[in-house]
């Protein structure tokens, strides 16, 4: 007999299940609390169990497969065109039961604890990061206000700062220097905030075995090793490095009609945060490899620095991904052969 299939619309308190009983062929759409589906789900017979990738979503799969049931992570734009009425939980439900069953749908890897800690940990440093630059950027302009100018860049331009205090204690208010001193304290303790949650992502990487196998691969350093490995999941759940590299929006976006296919520029598909530290990473590599490979140095001789740094990057997440799905540790002048 068939495991029974369900659609799982997840939320805060409430939780609605839709199923269709393998025996009596009965369509079920109940609603749940929070306790009773837990209840529910551990008293039934293993079956498949279809949920929307959504927030909550990993902890939820990982509490249903402890009930001995398979779990099934659907993005949610795979779902929204099988909602075929107005949106409520009772046809989101119906709709995720009947995207599970389409041949050749896509899913998402369940991803762990440890990943879903480090994703926060990359979140929380952004934000960090978004938080430092606007405290500098207004301590510039509100001095600027002032007359007083300082050299570019953020480093450069507070140690600026902190060497001309004396005489900037002569030209401003005293209210406005005590908010001055106030302010770089603040910037001060964002960078040290910062350096801990960087701390903290060095002290994974060295432990994970992922991270270092793909560390090796040039232009992917401490940052973008610990977010492709939490991103990624499941290296297993993409069937290439293309699939992988679409699914980070690194590939061209396709148009095509009447037989004729046009690409155009990346799709940008996918997390933009993780896209940015591997295009940056290439940067470094077509400005600071002293030997670079032969394909590199062909493609930087008729291609736009730009379209370069795409390529670099789409072949470093290609890169990525065959050392983590296939267990091979990095080499340099490895050559891809189609089988025949």
């Amino acid at each position: 007999m068939n495991a029974t299939t369900y659609g799982l619309d997840v939320a805060k308190r409430v939780f609605q299940l839709y199923w269709v009983d393998a025996q009596t062929g009965e369509i079920v759409n109940r609603r749940f609390a929070r306790d009773e589906l837990i209840k529910f789900l551990s008293c039934r017979l293993p079956g498949r169990v279809a949920l929307e990738a959504c927030g909550s979503g990993h902890w939820w799969a990982r509490k249903i497969r402890t009930m001995g049931h398979e779990v099934v992570l659907l993005h949610a734009k795979f779902i929204r065109p099988f909602v075929q009425t107005n949106k409520t939980d009772a046809a989101d439900a119906r709709a995720i039961w009947t995207a599970v069953h389409q041949p050749g749908m896509r899913t998402v890897a369940v991803k762990s604890e440890e990943q879903q800690a480090m994703l926060s940990l990359h979140r929380m440093r952004t934000l960090l990061l978004k938080f430092r630059t606007m405290q500098v950027n207004q301590l510039r302009g509100l001095l600027y206000e002032f007359g007083a100018t300082f050299r570019a860049g953020r480093v450069a331009g507070l140690a600026e700062i902190r060497t001309r205090m004396a005489e900037l204690e002569s030209e401003l208010p005293s209210t406005m220097m005590s908010c001055l001193q106030e302010q770089i304290g603040r910037i001060d303790g964002l960078q040290q905030d910062i350096d801990r949650l960087e701390a903290r992502m060095a002290t994974w990487q060295k432990k994970d075995q992922a991270c270092c196998a793909i560390a090796e691969v040039p232009g992917i350093g401490r940052l973008t090793a610990t977010a492709l490995v939490a991103t990624m999941g499941d290296a297993t759940m993409f069937r290439s490095g293309r699939e992988f590299a679409a699914f980070l929006g690194l590939v061209p976006r396709q148009s095509g009609t009447g037989g004729k296919v046009r690409l155009g520029s990346i799709s940008k598909r996918g997390d933009p945060y993780l896209r940015t530290l591997l295009i940056h990473g290439a940067r470094s590599i077509m400005y600071h490899t002293k030997v670079p490979t032969p394909w590199q140095k062909e493609i930087q001789a008729r291609r736009p620095a730009n379209v370069v740094a795409v390529a670099l990057a789409s072949k470093m997440a290609r890169t990525a991904w065959a050392i983590l799905a296939r267990g091979q540790a990095y080499q340099r002048n490895f050559v891809s052969v189609k089988p025949t």
